[in-house]
């Protein structure tokens, strides 16, 4: 663990204890934080992101996606020190944040790294949603379930995602398996890049449930779909709207409410505004 940087990024704003700090991000303010399970063998993840943050900023929310995925590019942990400064501003409604390997820096004696997540709710500026797109190890050292409830923070929904093919929907059940055994994140959602005319496409949230239940006592709340032949520039889908809705839930975002961040330290405006795919979908090809 690279403590110094830590502590550096946390001098004079340390929490009393982790919980402490994790209080203050998760109850009563608009911050959402939403674990988003990466998947190499979909071949659709930087699509199913933009996808994502489409469906939040159809909804006024301005989304920073965390990459902290297989492929995503390594950082040093001296980003740690100064960590809205390498938060990159896509548009006016999506942000970005290389961070593969920095939840590892944030270790604590128990094996838990949300001490990250309080890093990114100080460096988050204006932003609404945070998707965190990591490996389910990653991911149950972040949200871990006792992590939660000492925490005394609103619960959290892993997304799966997937696209038909079956290595992907495998890769998909072990992710589950391991959230709800290591974390004890027994409930998810699965967002599934299937084309229309799919012959599989149909049937793989039911036998993803229907596992789940069986061998893990596990459930699937809901069962999203993307078309990625679809047009990539049309509205988010209903379905997939009303997601984004429950996780606001009252945050208090209205449409045109978020905006390019204007405070001082908050993510710089960089002078390309590439779509998160151009990030994220190499890590998923």
């Amino acid at each position: 663990m690279h403590e110094a940087a830590l502590h550096t990024a946390k001098a004079g704003a340390m929490p009393l204890d982790q919980a402490q700090g994790l209080r203050r991000l998760f109850s009563g303010q608009r911050l959402r934080f939403v674990p988003v399970v990466s998947n190499p063998h979909s071949a659709f993840g930087g699509l199913m992101l933009e996808r994502l943050c489409s469906a939040f900023g159809g909804l006024g929310a301005h989304t920073l996606v965390v990459d902290a995925s297989e492929c995503a590019a390594a950082v040093d942990a001296a980003v740690l020190t100064h960590l809205s400064g390498h938060i990159e501003a896509l548009s006016q409604q999506v942000s970005y944040l290389a961070a593969r390997g920095l939840a590892a820096r944030c270790v604590d004696a128990d094996g838990f790294t949300s001490a990250f997540l309080d890093l990114l709710g100080d460096a988050a500026g204006e932003v609404d949603v945070v998707l965190v797109h990591a490996p389910a190890a990653e991911l149950s050292r972040l949200f871990s379930r006792h992590d939660v409830r000492h925490a005394g923070r609103r619960e959290v929904y892993p997304l799966l995602l997937c696209d038909d093919r079956p290595t992907s929907v495998t890769h998909a059940y072990g992710a589950l398996k391991l959230l709800a055994q290591r974390a004890g994140l027994v409930a998810h959602d699965v967002l599934l890049g299937a084309a229309p005319d799919s012959p599989r496409a149909p049937r793989i949230a039911e036998q993803l449930a229907a596992c789940a239940e069986l061998y893990l006592q596990a459930t699937l709340r809901h069962s999203l779909r993307i078309d990625p032949t679809g047009d990539a520039g049309a509205p988010a889908s209903a379905e997939l709207r009303r997601w984004a809705q429950q996780w606001l839930g009252a945050s208090g975002v209205h449409a045109g409410a978020s905006g390019v961040h204007a405070r001082a330290g908050g993510p710089r405006v960089g002078a390309r505004h590439a779509p998160v795919a151009d990030y994220a979908e190499h890590a998923l090809n």
